[in-house]
C-alpha cells in the first residue's frame, strides 16, 4: 500500500481508537435512502455526482473557507441538474466536516454520498444518523472479508455501495460483494496523478448490474463524452466545478 493511503488510514484508525465515532450524532437530514441513489444515477443522460471537498492531498486547498460555502455550492449542483451531491468528510488529510453532509442535502434535495476513508462499522453509524444515501468502500484500504461485511452493514442501514476500484484486480474484488455503484476511479493512489485513458479500458472489466461510475480527473464535456462511450454510466466530479467562478453552468456545461 503506498505510503499516502497508509498515512491517511493511520489516521483514520487512530481517530477510532480515540472513540470520536463512538457518540451517533441526532438524525440531521432524514432516513438514508440508497435506492434513491442508485435510482438517480441509473437515469437517462449524463449523470453527474457532484462533489464538495475543502482540499486533498495532491491539489491541496480547492475551495478555500469550505465551511461557509456548502449552501452555495449545493444550490448550485441542484440547479445546474446535478443526479447526486457527494462530500468528502475526512478530516485530516481532505479538511472535511462530518456535519457538512446533512447541510449539503438538505440544501440540495439531492441523494447524498458520503465520501470518507471507512474501516469501522461505528462509521457508518454516523453516516446513516448524518442522512447519507450512500457511502464509499475503497478496496485497496479493505481486506475482503472486512469489505464484504461493511457492504452488508452498510445496506443493512439503508445506504447504497459505492466501492472504489483502480484496477482491473480490485474491479473483480469490488464485484465479489455486490456493489451497487462500482467506481472507478482515474486517480492513482500511489502518485496520486490521474489517467483517463486507463479508464476507457478499465470499464469493461465490470460486470454486469452495478452502476458503473468514472471517478477523478473529468474536466470537460469531451472527457464525459469520451468515458461514456467507454460505458459508463456516471461520473464523479469535483475539482473542475470547485474551482469554476460558476458551478451551476460548468455544472451544465458537462452534461450537454
Amino acid at each position: 500500500m503506498n505510503e499516502v493511503l497508509e498515512q491517511i488510514l493511520s489516521a483514520k484508525r487512530a481517530r477510532l481508537d480515540r472513540g470520536e465515532y463512538g457518540a451517533v450524532p441526532a438524525r440531521a437530514a432524514g432516513t438514508p435512502d440508497g435506492a434513491r441513489f442508485v435510482a438517480s444515477l441509473r437515469e437517462p443522460g449524463i449523470r453527474i455526482v457532484a462533489e464538495i471537498k475543502h482540499r486533498s492531498p495532491s491539489a491541496g486547498e480547492i475551495l478555500q473557507g469550505a465551511d461557509g460555502k456548502i449552501e452555495t455550492f449545493a444550490l448550485a449542483y441542484r440547479r445546474g441538474h446535478a443526479a447526486a451531491i457527494s462530500v468528502v468528510t475526512e478530516e485530516d488529510y481532505f479538511g472535511g466536516r462530518a456535519e457538512w453532509l446533512p447541510r449539503a442535502r438538505q440544501m440540495s434535495g439531492l441523494p447524498a454520498l458520503m465520501k470518507d476513508f471507512i474501516l469501522s462499522e461505528r462509521q457508518l453509524d454516523v453516516a446513516a444518523a448524518l442522512g447519507a444515501d450512500a457511502v464509499l468502500l475503497i478496496v485497496r484500504a479493505l481486506t475482503p472479508e472486512d469489505l464484504a461485511h461493511l457492504s452488508r452493514a452498510a445496506r443493512d442501514r439503508g445506504m447504497a455501495t459505492v466501492v472504489e476500484a483502480h484496477d482491473a484486480g480490485e474491479i473483480e474484488r469490488a464485484a465479489q460483494v455486490g456493489p451497487d455503484v462500482l467506481g472507478v476511479n482515474a486517480r492513482d493512489l500511489a502518485t496520486f496523478a490521474t489517467n483517463l485513458a486507463a479508464l476507457e479500458g478499465l470499464a469493461g472489466k465490470i460486470r454486469a448490474g452495478p452502476v458503473r461510475m468514472a471517478e477523478s480527473g473529468i474536466a470537460t464535456r469531451s472527457d464525459v463524452a469520451l468515458l461514456k462511450a467507454a460505458g459508463y454510466e456516471a461520473f464523479l466530479v469535483g475539482e473542475a466545478l470547485l474551482r469554476s467562478e460558476d458551478p451551476e453552468e460548468a455544472l451544465r456545461d458537462l452534461k450537454k
